[in-house]
């Protein structure tokens, strides 16, 4: 099981309106995507997964109509 600094950043899609809701937390986890599955109960939950070049692991998710971003970077 590995440590992670995890932001989850939740996108304001209303007009005229550029905020969002950052979350930040450090976890254990052993799988990223049962991690994310275990925060969203919605079934048609939509997950793309990003690798950057610093080992950073991102989730572009969209559940319920939000689009919301999670940041895996390993401690």
């Amino acid at each position: 099981m590995k440590e992670y600094e995890v932001i989850h950043e939740i996108f304001n899609e209303c007009a005229n309106n550029q905020m969002r809701d950052v979350f930040f937390e450090e976890v254990k986890i052993e799988d990223l995507e049962a991690y994310i599955r275990g925060k969203h109960k919605d079934k048609d939950l939509k997950m793309e997964r990003e690798e950057l070049a610093d080992g950073t692991i991102i989730y572009h998710v969209e559940s319920a109509g939000i689009s919301q971003r999670y940041s895996f970077t390993e401690i």
